[in-house]
C-alpha cells in the first residue's frame, strides 16, 4: 500500500501539508453527500473572512489574481516575489501575517507591479476601476506605516482605531466599549447573547450603530450561498436533530438574531448520535482587539471512533477533574454537565480555519451556555497526524533538547502527550471553572483571549502529570508527562520565537499564553530556590536550553499559576491580567531570539504549517443521481486557491 504523502510545497515561512480522510470509503453515500454539501457551505465563507481581516484584503487579492496569468511573461525575480506575496495573501486571508498580525510588505517593485497591472486584459479587469482604486491599494500594500497591524493590543493605544481589522468603521475603542456595555446593562436576562458577535460597528449620521451579517445585510450574497448548501445538507442529514440544527442556523443567518444563535448552539451540543458534524458561522473573537466580533469559520468533520475512546474516558471523569482542580473552591463547578468530546477527521476547512487550522476546538464560547448545558470538544486527529509526520527527522528536538536522556523521553512520549494535552485543554480546560456572580464575560478586554488560553493550557499541564491518567490507561508511564513539560517550556520560553521577525513582540493570543506560562514559571522557580530552581534556562557550549531540575516542583508551579489565572478569569481582574500578560507574554529577549533563530535556520524547517483541502467530486449515474463522492488529493496549492476564487467568490 502506497504511503500517504503529507508534505507539499514551501514558501516564505510556511510549509503546506495534506491531510487524509481516513475511513472515507466506509461512509455511506448519504453521509458522503452530507459532508459534500456541508463542505460547499464551508467554502462559500472564504471571502467573508478575508474581508473581515482588512477592508482592502479582497480588492488586493483580486488585483494579484488578475496579474497572476502575466507572471509567466514577467521578470523571473519579480515574478517569483509577486507569486510568494500572493501565496501569503491566500494563506493569511489578507495582507497580514496569520499569526503575528503584522502586515507583510512586498519584496517586489511597486513600479514593476504597476506596469503589470496596466497590461491587464480589459475584458476581465475594468481599467477605470483600476485607475480609481489602484493608488490606494498600492499605498496600503507598499507603505509599511499605513495600517501596519491587523490586531493591535499595545497598551495606551486606541485598539480599535489602530487595528486594521474590518469590524469597526468610524468608532473609537471607548465608543465601542460603551455601546456594548449599555446593551448588557439594558438586558435584564442573566443569559445574555454574545453582543456584537455577528455585526460591524459603524458611525452613521453621528450615531454608533450595528450592521448585521445576514442574508439581507452585510455579506448577504455569500450568506445566501451558504444557506443554499446548508438546505441541501438538511435533506440528507443523518438524524432529526441535525436537521433541527441546520434549520436554526439558517434562521439565524436570515435574521441575525443572536438569541437564535444561542438556541442553535444549545441544540448543537445535544447532537452526538451522528458520525458527521460541522462548525459554520461567526465564532471566534481572536481577530478583534476587543474580543467581541466573531470571524467567520467553517469545518466539516466525521468521527474517528477508535481514537474517540480516549476522549470519552476523559469526559466521563469530568467531575473528578473539576473537583480535584487546584483552583479556589468558590470558582469550581458543583456540577459539570453536558461535556462531550470526540477525536474527528477534518473533511473540509474554511474561513478562519483555512489554510491554517486549529488542532482542537471547544464550543460554544458563551459562559452561561457552558454553565447550564456544557460544551462539545473535538481533537482533529488527521491534522495532528499530518503535523507529526511532517516533523519526523527534521532535527528540531535534537537541536534544542538539553541532553540525551531528555531527548529519549521526548521521542518516546511527546506525540501521545501532545494529543492528550489537546484533549485535556479542549475537552475540560475551556469548560472548567466558573465566573463569579455578575462578572462581565468581556471584562478582561484585549487580554481575555490570552488568559483563557492560559487557563486551558494550565489545566492540561497540571493534569497530564496526575496518576489518574495512568489509572485511566491514557498514559503508559509515570515518566511520560516529563516530555510534555519539557517541550512546553522549551516552546514557550525559547523556540516559538523563531516565528517572529527580529524586534517584534508576541501579539497572537496562543503565543502570548505559552510565553506567559513558561516565563512566569521560570521566575517562580527562581524565586523559590535560586540555587537549584525547578526549571531554568541554562547555557552549554554557547547555546541556551531549558533545564528541568524537578518535574514535580514544576507541576506545583503550574498549579499555582492555574489558581491565579482562574481567579483573574472568574473575577474579571483586568489589572492583574494586563500586568501578567505584559510582563511575561509580550516581550522577547533580543539576544536569545537571535540565537534561537540562527540555530533554527540551519534546520531548514518552516515555522508555520497549513493545509490543502482534498477536492471532492460527485459521481453521477445515467439518471443524474449522485452515486459517490470521490476524494482527490492531487490538487496543488495554487490550483486550489485560484479555483476557490473562481467558484466561491463574487
Amino acid at each position: 500500500m502506497q504511503r500517504f504523502n503529507f508534505l507539499d510545497e514551501k514558501f516564505a515561512d510556511i510549509q503546506m501539508l495534506r491531510y487524509e480522510l481516513k475511513g472515507w470509503e466506509q461512509l455511506s453515500i448519504k453521509q458522503k453527500l452530507y459532508i459534500y454539501y456541508l463542505s460547499k457551505a464551508t467554502l462559500w465563507g472564504r471571502d467573508i473572512t478575508t474581508d473581515q481581516f482588512g477592508k482592502y484584503n479582497l480588492a488586493i487579492r483580486k488585483l494579484l489574481e488578475h496579474v497572476y496569468p502575466l507572471l509567466k511573461y514577467a521578470d523571473e525575480n519579480q515574478a517569483h516575489q509577486i507569486l510568494v506575496y500572493l501565496k501569503r495573501v491566500w494563506f493569511s486571508n489578507g495582507i497580514y501575517h496569520h499569526y503575528g498580525c503584522e502586515k507583510f510588505v512586498p519584496a517586489f517593485s511597486r513600479k514593476y507591479f504597476e506596469q503589470l497591472v496596466s497590461k491587464a486584459d480589459p475584458i476581465t479587469f475594468n481599467v477605470q476601476d483600476y485607475q480609481r482604486y489602484t493608488g490606494r491599494l498600492l499605498e496600503v500594500m507598499f507603505n509599511p506605516d499605513l495600517l501596519p497591524m491587523r490586531v493591535n493590543k499595545k497598551p495606551g493605544d486606541d485598539l480599535v482605531l489602530t487595528s486594521a481589522c474590518n469590524y469597526y468603521d468610524g468608532v473609537t475603542q471607548q465608543e465601542a466599549v460603551d455601546y456594548y456595555n449599555k446593551k448588557r446593562q439594558d438586558s435584564e436576562s442573566e443569559q445574555q447573547p454574545s453582543w456584537g458577535l455577528n455585526t460591524k460597528l459603524v458611525k452613521q449620521g453621528g450615531m454608533v450603530t450595528e450592521l448585521p451579517y445576514t442574508a439581507g445585510g452585510l455579506y448577504g450574497a455569500w450568506i445566501q450561498h451558504i444557506i443554499y448548501w446548508l438546505s441541501k445538507a438538511e435533506e440528507v442529514a443523518e438524524n432529526e436533530q441535525q436537521k433541527l440544527i441546520i434549520k436554526l442556523l439558517i434562521n439565524y443567518y436570515q435574521s441575525g438574531d443572536l438569541k437564535l444563535f444561542d438556541e442553535y448552539s444549545i441544540e448543537w451540543l445535544k447532537e452526538n448520535a451522528g458520525s458527521v458534524d460541522f462548525i459554520n458561522g461567526f465564532i471566534e473573537v481572536y481577530g478583534d482587539p476587543l474580543g467581541i466580533k466573531g470571524s467567520w469559520e467553517g469545518l466539516v468533520e466525521f468521527v474517528d471512533k477508535e481514537a474517540s475512546k480516549r476522549t470519552e474516558k476523559i469526559c466521563s471523569n469530568a467531575q473528578w477533574f473539576e473537583d480535584h482542580s487546584p483552583i479556589d473552591e468558590c470558582f469550581k463547578k458543583s456540577e459539570v454537565t453536558g461535556v462531550s468530546a470526540r477525536v474527528i477527521n477534518a473533511a473540509m476547512l474554511g474561513g478562519d480555519e483555512y489554510p491554517s487550522s486549529a488542532i482542537g476546538i471547544n464550543l460554544p464560547n458563551a459562559d452561561w451556555i457552558r454553565k447550564l448545558y456544557g460544551s462539545k470538544s473535538i481533537t482533529i486527529g488527521n491534522l495532528t497526524e499530518a503535523y507529526n509526520e511532517a516533523s519526523k527527522g527534521n532535527g528540531f528536538y535534537e537541536e534544542y533538547t538539553i541532553d540525551g536522556d531528555t531527548l529519549k523521553l521526548i521521542m518516546a512520549y511527546a506525540d501521545m502527550c501532545d494529543d492528550l494535552h489537546t484533549d485535556l485543554h479542549e475537552c475540560l480546560g475551556h469548560g472548567s471553572g466558573k465566573l463569579a456572580p455578575n462578572v462581565n464575560p468581556n471584562a478582561l478586554q484585549a487580554y481575555g483571549n490570552t488568559i483563557e488560553e492560559a487557563r486551558a493550557d494550565l489545566f492540561a499541564l497540571y493534569y497530564i502529570a496526575d496518576p489518574k491518567l495512568i489509572e485511566l490507561g491514557l498514559l503508559p508511564s509515570t515518566e511520560a508527562f516529563k516530555a510534555s513539560y519539557y517541550t512546553y517550556v522549551m516552546n514557550g520560553a525559547l523556540t516559538q520565537c523563531v516565528r517572529l521577525t527580529p524586534g517584534s513582540n508576541l501579539e497572537e493570543a496562543h503565543m502570548q499564553n505559552r510565553a506567559l506560562i513558561s516565563n512566569w514559571a521560570l521566575d517562580m522557580a527562581k524565586a523559590a530556590n535560586a540555587s537549584a530552581p525547578a526549571v531554568e534556562i541554562t547555557e552549554r557550549n554557547g547555546k541556551h536550553y531549558v533545564q528541568v531540575n524537578d518535574y514535580h516542583q514544576l507541576r506545583d508551579i503550574f498549579a499555582s499559576e492555574l489558581k491565579q489565572i482562574q481567579r483573574i478569569k472568574s473575577t474579571g481582574d483586568y489589572k492583574s491580567a494586563r500586568n501578567l500578560v505584559e510582563k511575561y507574554g509580550v516581550h522577547v529577549d533580543a539576544a536569545l531570539h537571535a540565537e534561537v533563530r540562527q540555530r533554527y535556520e540551519h534546520l531548514n524547517i518552516s515555522p508555520y504549517k497549513g493545509f490543502i483541502n482534498p477536492k471532492m467530486t460527485p459521481v453521477f449515474d445515467a439518471n443524474g443521481d449522485i452515486t459517490d463522492i470521490k476524494v482527490d488529493y492531487t490538487e496543488g496549492y495554487e490550483q486550489q486557491m485560484l479555483r476557490y476564487s473562481r467558484e466561491y467568490s463574487l
